[in-house]
């Protein structure tokens, strides 16, 4: 389809984005953009890490996501004793016929909520790593595909290190977005106070769209444009991370290993799910100048030096945004 029908159906078929957000916001008070990146990750059929102190309601915020689907949900509690069966499943001997069957696991889901990723232990983490990015586990000698869509979301506490695992960078790569959740404006803890400071509180949601519009929404979401010179942003962002000194030579020290390639093509499908979402057939240089923290504040490995001045990835990256001419 040409561009004017790809805008009319995107128009059309993104019709359920607003009432989604909508009927999350009965349930969570602000976080706007966190629910953004949300929905961006199920267009995209990505992950995301959530990352912020005890209480900002992201639990809250993915439990009210999942009662807006129509799909399978399942909340895993991350804890330093769990082990790898106890997410993908294992095999179980029946006596009566003398032979192993799988029993599958909660990872069999269209939704998961791994609670406090960071306190499972390395071998739960490389489970879930071959879930994410192969979509697909194996138990035993048989290999099971997972449900479609398939979306992991993580949260982990940035201050609590106590009985704590910190994730690799392979694990981390795996995330579409690392997401950092701030504290509410003081007008929005207002509202949380009158909503929730109740015995009673309201935690659930009605469901909203099926998974057949998600599938057809990714669908038009790879169909979105995007112009040559964006593409070139694009890698020119990602490119600077790993040879800082073409746009900052004070930035060479500062960065041990820039951002792989997968970092290249998720700013993309972000950016087309961030474009499906305003209703347009284009990616523009600000929907990839809007994303590219989330996506690049975890891909991204500081050097020493850069730690002993206290500065963090999103310092890095908001210096590379405000070096890298945008199109």
């Amino acid at each position: 389809m040409n561009n004017e029908e790809l805008s009319a159906t995107i128009q059309q078929k993104s019709i359920w984005i607003d009432a989604l957000k909508q009927e999350m916001s009965k349930v969570v008070v602000g976080q706007g953009e966190l629910i953004d990146r949300l929905l961006i990750a199920l267009l995209s059929n990505g992950h995301v890490l959530l990352e912020g102190v005890p209480g900002l309601a992201k639990t809250l915020t993915i439990n009210a996501l999942a009662g807006c689907l129509e799909s399978d949900f399942a909340r895993l509690q991350f804890t330093p004793d769990l082990l790898p069966a106890d997410l993908v499943g294992t095999m179980i001997y029946n006596p009566q016929d003398s032979q192993f069957s799988a029993k599958l696991g909660p990872i069999f889901n269209n939704l998961i909520l791994a609670d406090e990723i960071n306190r499972a232990p390395a071998k739960v983490q490389s489970a879930l790593l071959e879930a994410m990015q192969e979509q697909q586990v194996t138990i035993g000698d048989q290999t099971y595909p997972l449900p479609d869509p398939f979306l992991v979301l993580a949260t982990q506490n940035p201050i609590d290190q106590e009985g704590t695992y910190q994730l690799p960078e392979a694990q981390l790569d795996r995330f579409l977005l690392k997401v950092t959740v701030d504290y509410p404006s003081k007008a929005e803890e207002l509202t949380i106070l009158d909503r929730m400071a109740t015995s009673a509180p309201k935690y659930s949601t009605k469901k909203v769209v099926d998974l057949e519009t998600i599938r057809e929404c990714r669908k038009l979401v790879n169909q979105i444009y995007i112009d040559p010179a964006v593409r070139e942003y694009i890698v020119e962002l990602v490119h600077v991370t790993r040879s800082p000194g073409k746009a900052d030579p004070s930035l060479t020290p500062l960065i041990r290993a820039g951002a792989s390639p997968r970092a290249t093509i998720n700013l993309a499908l972000a950016a087309r799910a961030r474009a499906f979402m305003k209703g347009r057939a284009f990616v523009t240089p600000q929907d990839v100048k809007d994303l590219a923290l989330d996506v690049l504040r975890h891909r991204i490995l500081l050097s020493y030096e850069a730690e002993a001045e206290d500065m963090t990835n999103d310092h890095i990256v908001s210096k590379i945004l405000s070096r890298v001419a945008v199109p």
